[in-house]
């Protein structure tokens, strides 16, 4: 039955009262947001979307891009539990499923940063600016499906653009404070610098977090964020092939864990938040049970024919 034909199906068998709710749900649903609350939306999340980008970017430059994007995937379990704390709808819901495949993830993670240690603890500041900005991620993510429980309702690209605007006129003093703290020095680009500055801003960012925000907001949370573990293969090639960097068989072993951890949350999301690690745990637990009820019966069976042994031996 086509997608259409068993909505219609389902609205069918919905009494009156049901019927109008659906309908001002669905409604309220593809109402878009007015201009001045896109605005205020904007205002609230410029900052945290600006503290995740500059993070990931420092990061960049204190470590290889592959360990900074492994790093970034741990910012799936803030976002696991920040989406279970504060749900915007049923594929926030935590199981323990989803709670497995997080730490899969984070395995992976681990044996990523193993195989490469020499350059953690040579630049361990990049490490901890990559976890700055997997928190910064979670937080910006969960709190906007929150406050926006449907695609339709926010125009992306406009929300985008407002939080450029309000990061240029708001937070353009950061760059006469760390000029004059000498933190960074501030300097004019030059050509190349604001032809790969311009690439970097429209591919890099603007491009990229628009298609991750829609994916967001037509999946979970949680799959969002893991899906950020997906530029993984893509970075070690340009590692590998560009900057001539070779890594260990630990590394190629990690980075498994992150694609099936993807691939599980995706998997139990579609069916409806399926949790087969609980429904295994308990059929686990009540064979176990089971088990040990019937060493316990043969037990006491066998205590049993013992005592009335021993009592027709005593009659005798």
């Amino acid at each position: 039955m086509a997608d259409t034909h068993a909505e219609e199906a389902n609205l069918a068998r919905l009494s009156y009262s049901d019927f109008l709710k659906r309908q001002a749900e669905e409604a309220r649903r593809n109402r878009k947001f007015p201009v001045p609350t896109v605005c205020k939306l904007a205002i609230v999340f410029c900052v945290l979307w600006f503290l995740a980008i500059f993070a990931y970017q420092e990061a960049l430059l204190l470590s290889e891009a592959a360990i900074v994007n492994i790093l970034s995937s741990v910012s799936a379990l803030f976002t696991l539990v920040l989406a279970a704390v504060w749900p915007s709808g049923p594929g926030d819901k935590f199981t323990l499923s989803k709670f497995l495949a997080v730490l899969l993830s984070l395995g992976g993670t681990v044996m990523v940063c193993l195989s490469d240690a020499e350059l953690e603890l040579k630049f361990p500041a990049g490490s901890m600016w990559a976890i700055v900005g997997a928190v910064a991620y979670a937080l910006y993510l969960v709190t906007l499906k929150r406050k926006v429980s449907d695609d339709r309702q926010l125009d992306v690209p406009m929300f985008f653009g407002f939080v450029g605007l309000f990061n240029v006129v708001i937070l353009w003093p950061g760059l006469l404070l760390l000029h004059y703290t000498k933190l960074e020095s501030f300097q004019i680009p030059d050509s190349t610098q604001w032809l790969l500055m311009l690439a970097n801003g429209l591919i890099g960012t603007v491009l990229s977090e628009l298609l991750w925000l829609w994916g967001c907001f037509l999946t979970s949370s949680l799959i969002g964020t893991l899906a950020l573990s997906l530029t993984t293969p893509l970075t070690m090639i340009f590692d590998i092939f560009i900057k001539n960097i070779t890594y260990n068989w630990m590394f190629y072993v990690g980075v498994g864990p992150v694609f099936l951890s993807f691939l599980l949350v995706t998997a139990l999301s579609h069916y409806d938040n399926w949790d087969p690690a609980l429904v295994g745990l308990k059929k686990l637990t009540k064979c176990i049970t089971r088990s040990l009820q019937h060493a316990r019966l043969r037990e006491m069976d066998t205590e049993t024919r013992q005592h009335l042994i021993s009592s027709a031996k005593s009659s005798d």
